[in-house]
Order: structure tokens, then C-alpha cells, then sequence
């Protein structure tokens, strides 16, 4: 896992330096620079050392110095791989590193070597002969790669606060990007918070002429929900047994590593499945799994990772934080963050990576299953929302918004009274952008009330809209699934997870997220996903002969804190100076949701903490100061 950084164009050696340094925290092993004068080319890279620790570093060139890689990532795949390139007639350099199985897959298949790698990734590879630069981000996004061009400098790297360090690389926020912020509590790609600077999206390169500095970008893979005509005899003990399979090699090939690794293990069904395979494949040696706990009960695990450790006879450590104590911290994680993303789980993430990079350089994580397997709340409301959506007139729907909205407010974690009016909101629009409403911040009305300025709806939820219109099935827990899927996994659940665990110098892996898994599920139909109220349903069937039925079937509690709460005690308080000086908000209309939330009369945690997030952020609509 590492950090990369590149220009072409217009700049010098400081610039590729600024960059790269930049990024020490994702690579704090190593450093390595490259650069052609002449062609005004310049690599960066920063190393945490996982595979091949003494001959895998970077830049790295092929043999014939006719190819040169930068890469942050790991090809999970590339034993298999290099076997094959072998006996093709290959020759390598190194003893087994990632990193050259890349370059000489490149070598041999081109741009369609994407086709065959089983990873994540972000990388750039520098080809002498064709005089261009070939970009490439995994499927489904768990590895970041920003580009800009501008005032003749093309330049790309891992995160934003890397890209603007390049002294010819000016930033400016985008008032669509804040809309969408808000609208959904991250910027989806291929957008960022400031204009002219990108994400490129997962499954998609990127092609860069040399000379010319032209660029064109295209797509190479995308999820798409695709269930098979027939279903097989007993098809719960079929895909089971088959998922189970997967599942056991996704954790088997992700336990690759030159250095020390673990868990994170939660109690859940996810993190108790990838420990069960874990422990499986750990042949003699038991596994080391992590967990963090509160004080607080309403947002406290702790009971339940220690019983699944106990299962697994794994070396389980647990920290348990108070919640008061943990506000002292906040400052460092949030101006550590080059982007805002709204998901306070956030905080929790990095307090359980921090923990855990004590002990090991790579963990595992459950990432991917929610998304996959249908396994967030959502899910259980849409059939009682297509029902109420048909038979419920307007005015009894405004009505009923009305009285819930009187309902008193509670902070504890997914309250009831947070679901039931998150809900009612999302049915006050059409159902193509439901999921998007339900999980934003602010309603669309009230976004263009904060930024005083119109809001287009159709092109606020642009994304959300694609998503729901591009999928081939018209049932609503597949058109879900593959918003969440291909919108909100990658940019916020594997956005906030790289970030958390870079930021602590740790690796992530996600067995959920392997390919051989992903095609498999994706041609399931959605009635073995959810089913009379159960979600996760034929993952829950391939687990029961593996897992206790109290993991299987607890209720999901996931990664909160109590910022609602925080806010209306005032342990959270805005830095309203920012609100004009950079982003231009509507101060009466702030005015009133803070007065409104902190006497208990609505319940504003997300947009509070999506707005003091952004401010209190090195986020900012001028050039960066070094």
C-alpha cells in the first residue's frame, strides 16, 4: 500500500517532491522519485512495505527501461499471474513482488491486463514507446487517484492535499460539489470539492499523450445486476456452499503478506465470517483480531466481538474509549482528511485503525457485504414505501410529516424517531432518488435555502438518477442495490476506510470486495438477497453451518457516535467565521437549524456534522499556502 504522485507538463523537481512528501503517511517505508527533463515527466512515490520489502521498490522499471510504474495497491492475484506470464517466457527481476508482475502483465496484454488482475489499485505506467501514460483505477474504487489538468500541467496523485502542493495547481470550491455534499454527505466521482480537479471513477482508465498532454478516459467495468434465467434445485444449498468457497479463497489470497496481520472483528456477520476463514487458513498460528468499544452502551460492541473471539480462539484486543474523551481528537482526524466525507463513523474507523496499526501493518475488514448482499435498513422499508407511495394521497402524506416531525428527538444511535422521519422524507419525492434522499443531510429545498442559490434536483441526484435508470431490473431492492453498490461504496464506505486506514500507515483488505465474489452475487436473484424482512438472506444461509445462530441473526448496530447529542450540549461548536469567508451560507438559515436542534425541536445531526466537518477542514476555495 502506498502513495503515488505525477505531472507532466509545466513545473520542476520541488513540485514532484511537495507532492510526494505529502503523502508519507500512506507510504512511510520508503520514498522514490523519477524524472525526465526533457519530456517534463515526473513520478513520485512513498512505500509501506507489505510484499516484497527489499527488491519491490518504486518507481520500478521493466528490464528494457522501456516501461516505468508507479502503484498503490495490491494484486491479490499476482502469484497466479506471474506463474502464467513464466511460462510465457518472461524473466523477472524480483522474487516475488506485485509491483513487476504489473509491468510485465502491461507487457504482454496492454490496457486489458485490467481484465485479469484480482485487486485494488491505483497506478501509472509510464510506456517509452508509445509516448504515453496509461492510468488505471481498481472496479469498484477502494484505492483513490485525483487528476487536474491545468495552465499546461497534467497532474494526478493519491490524494487532493498531494495534487494542489504542485505550484501550478490552483483550487477553487465548486458550488455543485457543496450541493452535492450535502445532497448526499460525500462528492461522488468524478467530481471533487473544488473545480477542475477529479476523481477518476473505479473502473476506468485513463490515457495520456506525452506530447500532446491530451487525455481521454474510458470505462472497463461496472456492477451491473445481471441474475441468471434458472435457478438451480435446492439453490440455498448450491450458492451457499459455492459462496462459503469463495469466500474461504477471497481470505485465503488476501492473507499474502510479508508483514504481520489481523482482523477487525466486531461481533457482526461479516467481520465474524472473514475471522471464521481467517482462523481457517492461519494453519497453526491464531489470528490476531481487533476491536473497539465505548463506554456508552447505546454505541458499544464490545460484548459481541468478545464472544466471536472467543469463538475463534483468535488474540483478540479491545479498547474501550469514552465518547467525551474522544472529542479531543477530533481536530487531528478531521484536518488530517484532503476531502470531506460525511459519515461520522469516520472517527471510530480511525480509532479502531490507529489501534490496530500497533500491532499489525495489514487487516482484514467486512467491507462490501452491506452493498452486495442488501444489507442496510433501507431494504426493509421499500415494499411498505411503494405501497404508501400508491395509496397515501399528499395531503395525509404532509399531514403525517407534520405530526412525526413533532415526535420528541432522541441522539442514541439509528433511534426509531431518526428512522421514521428520514423516511417520511424520502417518500416526498419520486422514487428514483428515495435512497439518495434518505440519506442526505438536508432536503433539496433546503440545500438552495443554505447556499441561496437555485438547486436543480434532476442535477443534484444526477448520479442516483443514472443509477436507478441504467439498472436492467425493475424490482427496487436491485435498483438499491446497485445505487449502493456503484455509488455509495465506493464514495463513502471505501473513501472513509482508505482514509482512516492511511492516515495510520495501515492496509485494509476486503474479501468481500473479490471479484470472483462480486460476479457471483451479482447474478443472484434479489429474492435470495432479501427476503421476508431478512437481509443478507442467502449469506446468512452459506453461514449457518459455520456460524453460532446469535451472530447470524443480532440486530445491525453499526459505527456510530453521538454528534447529535455533542451538539446540542455544545461539546461541538461551529467556527462561523469559515461560513463566508469560504463557502457563502445563508447565516439565518443556520441560525434556525442550530436553535432548532439544540432545543431539541429537530433532529440536525447529519447536516451539523457534514457542516462542521467541511469547516473545520484544511478545506479551502484559495491556493494553498505552504
Amino acid at each position: 500500500m502506498c502513495g503515488i504522485a505525477g505531472f507532466i507538463g509545466k513545473g520542476d523537481f520541488d513540485d514532484i517532491v511537495r507532492m510526494t512528501r505529502n503523502l508519507k503517511h500512506r507510504g512511510p517505508d520508503e520514498e522514490g522519485f523519477w524524472k525526465n527533463d526533457i519530456k517534463h515527466i515526473f513520478f513520485g512515490h512513498r512505500r509501506l512495505s507489505v510484499i516484497d520489502p527489499v527488491d519491490g521498490k518504486q518507481p520500478m522499471w521493466d528490464n528494457t527501461s522501456s516501461l516505468c510504474i508507479i502503484f498503490n495497491g495490491e494484486i491479490y492475484n499476482y502469484i497466479e499471474l506471474r506463474k502464467e506470464l513464466e511460462s510465457l517466457g518472461y524473466v523477472f527481476q524480483t522474487s516475488h513482488s506485485d509491483t513487476e508482475v504489473l509491468l510485465i502483465a502491461y507487457k504482454e496484454w496492454g490496457e486489458h491486463l485490467v481484465s485479469r488482475l484480482n485487486g485494488m489499485w491505483a497506478f501509472a505506467i509510464y510506456d517509452v514507446k508509445k509516448e504515453e501514460i496509461f492510468i488505471s483505477r481498481d472496479r469498484v474504487g477502494e484505492k483513490p487517484l485525483f487528476y487536474t489538468f491545468q495552465n499546461g500541467t497534467f497532474a494526478f496523485a493519491s490524494e487532493l492535499k498531494s495534487l494542489i502542493q504542485h505550484g501550478n495547481i490552483s483550487t477553487s470550491v465548486s458550488k455543485l460539489s457543496l450541493q452535492k455534499y450535502f445532497a448526499y454527505g460525500f462528492i461522488p466521482a468524478p467530481r471533487s470539492l473544488y473545480e477542475n480537479i477529479f476523481k477518476l471513477p473505479g473502473g476506468h482508465n485513463l490515457f495520456i499523450n506525452v506530447k500532446s498532454l491530451d487525455f481521454k478516459i474510458c470505462k472497463y467495468w461496472g456492477f451491473c445486476i445481471e441474475p441468471v434465467d434458472k435457478v438451480p434445485k435446492n439453490a440455498e444449498s448450491v450458492w451457499g456452499e459455492e459462496l462459503r468457497d469463495l469466500l474461504n479463497k477471497a481470505v485465503q489470497c488476501r492473507m499474502r503478506s510479508d508483514v504481520p496481520l489481523g482482523v477487525f472483528l466486531s461481533g457482526g456477520i461479516d467481520s465474524s465470517a472473514i475471522t471464521y476463514f481467517s482462523a481457517k487458513n492461519a494453519c497453526n498460528n491464531r489470528v490476531q483480531t481487533f476491536s473497539i468499544g465505548f463506554t456508552e452502551k447505546s454505541f458499544d460492541e464490545s460484548k459481541h466481538s468478545n464472544y466471536a473471539a472467543n469463538i475463534f480462539n483468535t488474540i483478540h484486543r479491545n479498547r474501550v474509549f469514552s465518547l467525551t474523551n474522544i472529542q479531543k481528537i477530533l481536530n487531528e482526524i478531521v484536518t488530517a482528511l484532503d476531502e470531506p466525507i460525511g459519515d461520522s463513523s469516520l472517527l471510530p474507523t480511525y480509532l479502531l485503525c490507529h489501534e490496530t496499526k500497533k500491532h499489525v501493518t495489514v487487516a482484514l475488514g467486512g467491507d462490501g457485504a452491506d452493498e452486495l448482499f442488501a444489507g442496510y435498513d433501507p431494504f426493509r422499508a421499500l415494499h411498505l414505501a411503494e405501497f404508501y407511495n400508491t395509496y397515501v394521497p399528499d395531503k395525509i402524506h404532509a399531514a403525517l410529516r407534520f405530526f412525526v416531525d413533532k415526535f420528541p428527538v432522541s441522539h442514541n444511535n439509528m433511534s426509531i424517531d431518526f428512522k421514521i422521519k428520514r423516511t417520511l422524507r424520502g417518500l416526498s419525492y419520486q422514487k428514483r432518488v428515495w435512497n439518495a434522499v434518505w440519506l442526505s443531510s438536508l432536503e433539496p429545498k433546503e440545500i438552495a435555502e443554505l447556499l441561496s442559490e437555485h438547486v436543480d434536483l434532476e442535477c443534484l441526484y444526477e448520479e442516483a438518477i443514472y443509477e436507478w435508470e441504467t439498472c436492467g431490473q425493475s424490482n427496487l431492492i436491485d435498483k438499491t442495490l446497485q445505487f449502493y453498490t456503484n455509488l455509495y461504496l465506493q464514495n463513502n464506505i471505501l473513501a472513509k476506510i482508505d482514509r482512516a486506514s492511511m492516515l495510520n500507515s495501515l492496509e485494509v483488505r476486503s474479501p468481500f470486495l473479490d471479484i470472483r465474489i462480486i460476479d457471483f452475487i451479482r447474478k443472484i436473484p434479489y429474492q435470495f438477497k432479501y427476503r421476508n424482512g431478512q437481509t443478507k438472506y442467502i449469506l446468512i444461509k452459506a453461514l449457518e453451518p459455520i456460524l453460532p445462530r446469535n451472530i447470524l441473526h443480532r440486530a445491525k448496530k453499526g459505527f456510530g457516535i453521538p454528534v447529535g447529542k455533542w451538539f446540542q450540549q455544545n461539546k461541538l461548536r461551529l467556527p462561523c467565521n469559515r461560513i463566508n469567508m469560504d463557502f457563502k451560507m445563508n447565516e439565518s438559515f443556520l441560525e434556525k437549524i442550530i436553535h432548532d436542534h439544540l432545543h431539541r425541536k429537530t433532529d440536525q445531526r447529519l447536516f451539523l456534522w457534514n457542516l462542521w466537518l467541511l469547516l473545520n477542514g484544511n478545506f479551502t476555495s484559495s491556493q494553498i499556502i505552504r
